[in-house]
């Protein structure tokens, strides 16, 4: 796999605001966010996006979305509800060759998916 925007801010080479970071994910602000609360949460362990996830471990996949909800809790989140978007190829939107979740909040959203 090539070496994406991701990567760097893994390694600390591209500064980025850091509202979480632990053994296994890191998460911080979108720089061009599209609600008031917009974090990308970014497993350490590299995929290229949901698709490839099949290739992980069940155990694995669990803890990167159960890391996703720890960091909207670690947000304050969870009180009003929030939008997890993950976005996969090319149609799909996704402009970064690494899986990473959309957390969006703090905020009425609009649009509905239910």
């Amino acid at each position: 796999m090539t070496e994406t925007i991701f990567d760097k801010i893994l390694a600390h080479q591209i500064p980025v605001q850091i509202v979480f970071e632990d053994a296994d994910v890191l998460a911080f602000k979108d720089i061009a966010p599209q609600a008031k609360v917009h974090v990308l949460v970014i497993p350490k362990k590299k995929a290229r996006n949901l698709s490839e996830l099949q290739t992980w471990a069940a155990q694995d996949v669990g803890l990167f979305f159960q890391k996703v909800a720890v960091v909207a809790a670690h947000l304050g989140l969870e009180k009003t509800g929030y939008r997890t978007v993950l976005n996969t190829g090319s149609d799909g939107g996704q402009s970064v060759d690494y899986i990473h979740a959309h957390l969006l909040g703090g905020e009425p959203l609009s649009g509905n998916f239910s």
